[in-house]
């Protein structure tokens, strides 16, 4: 179920299928507080989905790390490698007014993500 999970929500055209958090109105959820954010998350902070609690809700994959939720609010870009959930180094970072979930192979392009306890 993880893997198919994973493959139906790629981008067919990262370009159109994305939005960043400013164009969907802004980020309204859980925040991150700053300490445990300075210390486990961030660009240096980077860690693998693969063996991580995993599940698909409202259609959309869903893991924890670190004791938050992350939600993928967009498709990942269809560039990423087909498993990249289980190979790729992730980390989880707050810019231009949301979360984002970056691939260290592919700097540069975040993907939306939510986080819940």
């Amino acid at each position: 179920m993880e893997q198919t999970g994973w493959q139906q929500h790629r981008a067919g055209n990262w370009q159109s299928d994305h939005r960043t958090w400013d164009q969907r109105g802004g980020y309204s959820g859980y925040r991150i507080p700053e300490q445990q954010y300075g210390g486990d998350f961030g660009h240096n902070h980077d860690f693998r989905i693969e063996g991580l609690p995993f599940m698909m809700v409202g259609g959309y994959p869903r893991f924890q790390y670190d004791g938050f939720w992350f939600s993928m609010v967009d498709p990942w870009p269809g560039d990423w490698g087909s498993n990249w959930y289980n190979t790729d180094e992730v980390y989880v970072e707050y810019v231009d007014n949301g979360y984002y979930l970056f691939n260290s192979r592919y700097p540069g392009m975040g993907v939306a993500i939510s986080v819940s306890l």
